[in-house]
């Protein structure tokens, strides 16, 4: 499937952070795997003069996803701490719109759009088509496609840059099928035709 660039098209890079990659408080089995094919779709976006975003979780202390808070995943992506850093081989535009989330300590957040202006910032720029990638694909991932279709977003699903945290075996494979049954398309890097 090819699928050609417009000027209505947006890549939204879900929470490739220290934390979630090996090595983190909380790594993705083979995390840092998105990193390459993320710096792919990032260079063809910039390249066609679209926009970049990227979500980030940025915990305070006392948030409530922690397990000394009563959540269920250990603490990790501390405001201003080094594991909320960006992985240092994603090649983030300057320009790049960076979406802190999940940094209210009562509001769990796994989408890029809960309790964030991600969807004005993409309204205020006429976008209608959305391609996401990044960690993880049963959690952040799964939310933003969903909150994005929701929204009533085109999304792409980019299933070469993504990863699954597998809490539970295959939970990464039933997340692709729900976000394909819901109407989010898989593609690829080579897909994209610009």
């Amino acid at each position: 499937m090819k699928v050609k660039l417009t000027g209505r098209d947006a890549l939204i890079v879900v929470d490739v952070q220290k934390d979630f990659c090996p090595g983190g408080a909380l790594p993705v089995p083979d995390g840092d795997k998105v990193v390459e094919p993320l710096n792919i779709y990032i260079k063809l976006f910039s390249g066609a003069g679209l926009p970049v975003f990227a979500t980030r979780d940025w915990h305070p202390e006392n948030h409530i996803s922690f397990k000394k808070n009563g959540g269920i995943w250990p603490v990790h992506c501390l405001q201003n701490g080094k594991g909320a850093e960006f992985h240092d081989d994603l090649m983030l535009p300057p320009d790049a719109f960076i979406i802190n989330k999940g940094d209210r300590p009562e509001l769990e957040a796994y989408s890029g759009f809960q309790g964030t202006i991600l969807d004005s910032l993409l309204k205020e720029r006429g976008v209608r088509r959305i391609f996401v990638g990044g960690l993880a694909t049963d959690y952040c991932v799964k939310h933003t496609v969903l909150g994005g279709l929701n929204l009533g977003y085109h999304v792409f699903l980019l299933s070469d840059a993504v990863r699954a945290v597998n809490v539970n075996p295959h939970d990464g494979d039933r997340a692709v099928e729900l976000m394909l049954e819901k109407g989010a398309v898989s593609i690829v890097a080579g897909d994209i035709d610009v």
